[in-house]
């Protein structure tokens, strides 16, 4: 039996398949025949979806699901009607429609992910169906100047804790920690200034400040999987009993970072944070400070719309779509 169906595409007008929310998703999907070839429509759907799945300690299968888009049009043929013959070469079917503000970002993660895509079916009078798929990225920006003032504003966070356990008391450890500000972009800096007072008898191994991405996957409303991963750091070296060491502006550099902007999901979620931890030489448990930031996609500018450099910047001309890491052993 020869075959009729030559190509059946999805094109987009944009090439690079990159939008935003409020922007014109259009295209064409692209049909060529070798003969006539009676159909009875050709139908297009447009899905948006956040989606988390996988198997619990238990083994239990954990899934949940919300949809972002769910747009269907037809754009061969009629309810009701008979079949459309369409004659051998090429058939181009336009699409267009705007896509909805607050949509979240793209994201793909090793227990969910949130998805845009295009299908498209071919429904011929015979009853053979044919169908194909595209996907699409949608980057929901963050610009910093359009956040709460407060996130210009420096971070402060401190915190007395005695090493020794029971009766044996080795002394306090007095942190305080900030930072320059609490929103930054990929390639900018985190200025940290650090106290450590050690007014303990115990040596203190090092200081270490870390940035780390949190990445929850909800179901039902509940966490079902978390991970935290790494992505930068800073150390320095041991204090002993009665000294103090300061940290004054150091740079912990922020790597390039896929432009999440997960508002508006429920089902995953991602937090930065820069965590200050005093390790102690003992078996004491490590001391930790936790400062919330926000990774964002444009950078802060000044009254006259020029870029606030910061020293050690390097805005880096593309962003990966992907994390990489995803698939490497989280902190535990």
């Amino acid at each position: 039996m020869a075959r009729k169906l030559l190509k059946f595409l999805i094109l987009f007008d944009n090439t690079n398949l990159l939008y935003f929310p409020g922007q014109f998703l259009s295209g064409r999907v692209l049909v060529e025949l070798e003969d006539d070839t009676s159909a009875l429509g050709l139908h297009f759907h447009v899905v948006g979806e956040g989606v988390v799945r996988l198997r619990s300690a238990r083994q239990e299968r954990v899934f949940d699901r919300e949809n972002y888009i769910d747009f269907r049009m037809r754009l061969l043929g009629e309810p009701g009607q008979g079949p459309v013959l369409l004659s051998p070469g090429i058939h181009s079917f336009p699409f267009k429609l705007g896509l909805p503000l607050g949509l979240p970002s793209t994201f793909l993660g090793k227990h969910g992910w949130v998805q845009y895509f295009c299908k498209a079916a071919l429904r011929e009078a015979n009853g053979l169906t044919h169908k194909n798929q595209q996907v699409f990225i949608v980057m929901n920006p963050i610009d910093l100047n359009l956040e709460p003032p407060v996130i210009t504003q420096p971070l402060h966070c401190e915190m007395e804790h005695s090493l020794g356990v029971n009766c044996l008391h080795a002394g306090p450890v007095l942190c305080r920690v900030s930072l320059d500000r609490g929103g930054y972009v990929p390639g900018e800096t985190i200025g940290i200034t650090a106290t450590v007072y050690n007014k303990s008898n115990v040596t203190l191994k090092s200081t270490k400040a870390s940035l780390t991405e949190t990445i929850q996957y909800l179901a039902r409303h509940k966490v079902v999987q978390s991970e935290t991963r790494e992505l930068a750091t800073l150390s320095r070296g041991k204090i002993r009993p009665g000294e103090k060491d300061e940290w004054t502006n150091e740079h912990l550099y922020v790597p390039p970072l896929p432009p999440t902007n997960l508002r508006g999901c429920h089902l995953i979620k991602i937090q930065y944070d820069v965590y200050f931890i005093v390790i102690p030489k003992s078996f004491e448990k490590e001391i930790k400070l936790r400062l919330p930031i926000m990774l964002a996609t444009y950078p802060l500018r000044s009254p006259e719309g020029s870029l606030r450099h910061k020293l050690g910047t390097h805005y880096p001309s593309t962003l990966p779509i992907f994390r990489p890491w995803l698939e490497e052993k989280p902190i535990t």
